[in-house]
């Protein structure tokens, strides 16, 4: 089941500040299947982002004009610095190993952050 909003108070949003590197919603169901297969489905798993903007595009072949086209798909704004997913009651080895396999699946750069690092943060 893919990650979307329940419900939006506007089905179209602006583009906004894009800066960074955004991840779509399928890529996130891919990295959290990864995750809890790896962790056999042991522990606790929050994701700590979730893709709340639409990206509209046009059908194709279609003339220019006539407005802006019908959303598409959801994403989610990754900038550096914000924690993408939270592993608790699995021991260390296995989360890094777990969380190894979701990064693969992501389109971002990612880093392993212990426990002590992210109380600090």
């Amino acid at each position: 089941m893919p990650l979307m909003p329940k419900r939006v108070k506007y089905r179209k949003s602006q583009r906004g500040s894009r800066k960074g590197t955004a991840s779509r919603n399928t890529q996130l169901e891919a990295a959290r299947v990864a995750l809890t297969r790896n962790m056999k489905r042991k522990g606790k798993l929050w994701i700590r982002i979730f893709p709340d903007k639409s990206v509209t595009s046009r059908p194709p072949e279609t003339r220019m004009g006539k407005g802006k086209g019908q959303p598409e798909h959801w994403v989610a704004t990754v900038r550096p610095g914000n924690i993408l997913f939270e592993l608790d009651g699995v021991s260390e080895s296995v989360a890094r190993e777990s969380l190894r396999l979701a990064a693969d699946k992501l389109p971002v750069r990612t880093k392993f952050l212990g426990r002590h690092h992210v109380a600090a943060a």
